[in-house]
């Protein structure tokens, strides 16, 4: 009998979008949250997709695929909207200058 194969694991990063190489990993990374809240309010709030689709003003469909996480082509702000009207507040807060570059992050309580 043959020996098994080795296995090689490699540690990724917290960003799993950067650990396969997209270039947009970041905006990727903040989508697929808000794409992962909404699901959870949906679930939450005990909806049908077609009721999440009425109370969001978007088609069944897309609430289908937001839900699977299939978000290319809505925008970031699109999402933000989505999670208000399922009834989170949402806050944008503008950081003092840095030297660095700026980030972009997405905190839910």
């Amino acid at each position: 009998m043959s020996e098994p194969a080795s296995i090689t694991t490699e540690e990724g990063s917290t960003n799993v979008y950067a650990d396969l190489g997209y270039t947009d990993a970041a905006e990727m990374q903040r989508k697929s949250q808000l794409a992962g809240e909404i699901a959870r309010a949906i679930k939450a709030r005990r909806l049908t997709q077609e009721d999440a689709a009425a109370l969001l003003g978007i088609d069944q469909s897309k609430v289908s695929r937001i839900t699977r996480g299939q978000f290319r082509g809505v925008s970031e702000a699109k999402l933000l909207e989505l999670v208000a009207r399922l009834g989170h507040d949402v806050k944008i807060v503008v950081g003092p200058v840095r030297r660095r570059a700026g980030k972009i992050e997405l905190q839910f309580d």
